[in-house]
């Protein structure tokens, strides 16, 4: 039996990592009990800030690693 995406090269989308590391960076300083709820609520920030006119995460990560 095979895989069809076994063929198949993926490639983590521009500022995923820098967007990650930021996640793992902050779950780390605060210990939350609730991993889920904190990795939302992380990400609601960044996306109030994104509106907001302030920088965009992605984008951001996306120049560091080019």
């Amino acid at each position: 039996m095979s895989i069809a995406s076994a063929n198949t090269s993926m490639r983590v989308p521009a500022g995923f990592r820098n967007l990650l590391e930021g996640l793992a960076r902050e779950g780390l300083r605060e210990q939350p009990p609730d991993v889920v709820a904190f990795a939302a609520q992380h990400f609601q920030k960044l996306l109030e800030q994104r509106e907001a006119g302030g920088t965009d995460p992605v984008a951001w990560g996306a120049m560091l690693e080019d």
